[in-house]
Protein backbone atom coordinates (compact mmCIF):
# COMPACT_ATOMS: atom_id res chain seq x y z
CA UNK A 1 0.00 0.00 0.00
CA UNK A 2 2.53 2.59 1.10
CA UNK A 3 5.67 0.63 1.96
CA UNK A 4 7.70 2.74 -0.49
CA UNK A 5 7.25 5.79 1.75
CA UNK A 6 9.69 4.43 4.37
CA UNK A 7 12.70 4.04 2.04
CA UNK A 8 11.53 7.30 0.42
CA UNK A 9 11.88 9.10 3.73
CA UNK A 10 15.32 7.55 4.22
CA UNK A 11 16.27 8.64 0.69
CA UNK A 12 15.27 12.22 1.46
CA UNK A 13 17.37 12.20 4.64
CA UNK A 14 20.42 10.66 2.97
CA UNK A 15 20.17 13.09 0.05
CA UNK A 16 20.18 16.02 2.48
CA UNK A 17 23.11 14.47 4.36
CA UNK A 18 24.98 13.95 1.09
CA UNK A 19 24.57 17.62 0.22
CA UNK A 20 25.49 18.74 3.75
CA UNK A 21 28.72 16.75 4.19
CA UNK A 22 30.29 17.96 0.99
CA UNK A 23 31.33 16.23 -2.18
CA UNK A 24 34.63 14.75 -0.97
CA UNK A 25 33.22 13.18 2.20
CA UNK A 26 30.08 11.98 0.37
CA UNK A 27 32.26 10.24 -2.24
CA UNK A 28 34.34 8.61 0.49
CA UNK A 29 31.19 7.32 2.20
CA UNK A 30 29.67 6.33 -1.16
CA UNK A 31 26.41 8.10 -0.28
CA UNK A 32 25.62 8.36 -3.97
CA UNK A 33 25.36 4.57 -4.09
CA UNK A 34 22.94 4.52 -1.18
CA UNK A 35 20.82 7.28 -2.67
CA UNK A 36 20.71 5.57 -6.05
CA UNK A 37 19.62 2.30 -4.47
CA UNK A 38 16.98 3.98 -2.31
CA UNK A 39 15.53 6.28 -4.98
CA UNK A 40 15.54 3.46 -7.55
CA UNK A 41 13.64 1.19 -5.19
CA UNK A 42 11.17 3.93 -4.32
CA UNK A 43 10.53 4.68 -7.98
CA UNK A 44 9.97 1.03 -8.88
CA UNK A 45 7.69 0.44 -5.90
CA UNK A 46 5.70 3.60 -6.58
CA UNK A 47 5.15 2.48 -10.17
CA UNK A 48 4.09 -0.96 -8.95
CA UNK A 49 1.62 0.55 -6.46
CA UNK A 50 0.23 2.89 -9.14
CA UNK A 51 -0.12 -0.10 -11.50
CA UNK A 52 -2.15 -1.99 -8.91
CA UNK A 53 -4.35 1.02 -8.14
CA UNK A 54 -3.06 1.50 -4.58
CA UNK A 55 -1.79 5.00 -5.36
CA UNK A 56 -3.98 7.39 -7.32
CA UNK A 57 -3.46 10.97 -8.61
CA UNK A 58 -6.23 12.46 -6.44
CA UNK A 59 -6.44 13.00 -2.67
CA UNK A 60 -5.91 11.19 -0.40
CA UNK A 61 -3.53 9.56 -2.98
CA UNK A 62 -3.30 6.29 -1.05
CA UNK A 63 -6.44 4.23 -1.56
CA UNK A 64 -5.98 2.70 1.90
CA UNK A 65 -6.74 6.10 3.38
CA UNK A 66 -10.23 6.15 1.84
CA UNK A 67 -11.45 3.77 4.50
CA UNK A 68 -10.29 4.51 8.08
CA UNK A 69 -10.44 0.77 8.83
CA UNK A 70 -7.61 0.19 6.31
CA UNK A 71 -5.23 2.71 7.89
CA UNK A 72 -3.87 0.35 10.61
CA UNK A 73 -3.10 -2.28 7.94
CA UNK A 74 -1.33 0.37 5.87
CA UNK A 75 0.75 1.54 8.83
CA UNK A 76 1.61 -2.07 9.68
CA UNK A 77 2.77 -2.68 6.11
CA UNK A 78 4.81 0.52 6.15
CA UNK A 79 6.52 -0.49 9.39
CA UNK A 80 7.07 -4.13 8.52
CA UNK A 81 7.70 -4.19 4.77
CA UNK A 82 9.00 -0.64 4.31
CA UNK A 83 11.21 -0.89 7.37
CA UNK A 84 12.63 -4.22 6.23
CA UNK A 85 13.33 -2.84 2.76
CA UNK A 86 15.13 0.18 4.19
CA UNK A 87 17.22 -1.99 6.50
CA UNK A 88 18.17 -4.45 3.74
CA UNK A 89 19.09 -1.68 1.29
CA UNK A 90 21.22 0.04 3.92
CA UNK A 91 22.93 -3.22 4.90
CA UNK A 92 23.70 -4.08 1.27
CA UNK A 93 25.15 -0.58 0.81
CA UNK A 94 27.27 -0.96 3.97
CA UNK A 95 28.60 -4.31 2.75
CA UNK A 96 29.39 -2.82 -0.67
CA UNK A 97 31.29 0.05 0.95
CA UNK A 98 33.18 -2.31 3.29
CA UNK A 99 34.19 -4.62 0.42
CA UNK A 100 35.23 -1.68 -1.74
CA UNK A 101 37.33 -0.19 1.05
CA UNK A 102 38.94 -3.58 1.79
CA UNK A 103 39.83 -4.06 -1.87
CA UNK A 104 41.20 -0.54 -2.07
CA UNK A 105 43.31 -1.17 1.03
CA UNK A 106 44.57 -4.43 -0.42
CA UNK A 107 45.66 -2.69 -3.63
CA UNK A 108 47.39 0.03 -1.61
CA UNK A 109 49.29 -2.54 0.46
CA UNK A 110 50.38 -4.44 -2.67
CA UNK A 111 51.63 -1.22 -4.28
CA UNK A 112 53.55 -0.35 -1.11
CA UNK A 113 55.18 -3.81 -1.00
CA UNK A 114 56.33 -3.52 -4.62
CA UNK A 115 58.10 -0.22 -4.01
Amino acid sequence: MACFLVPGAEAVVTTVVQKAVGKERAEKLKLGWLNTMLWGGVLLLAIEHIWHGEVVPWPPFLTAMNNPADIPAMLHEMALVGGAMSIVITLVWAIMVAVTNALKERVTVRKAVRV
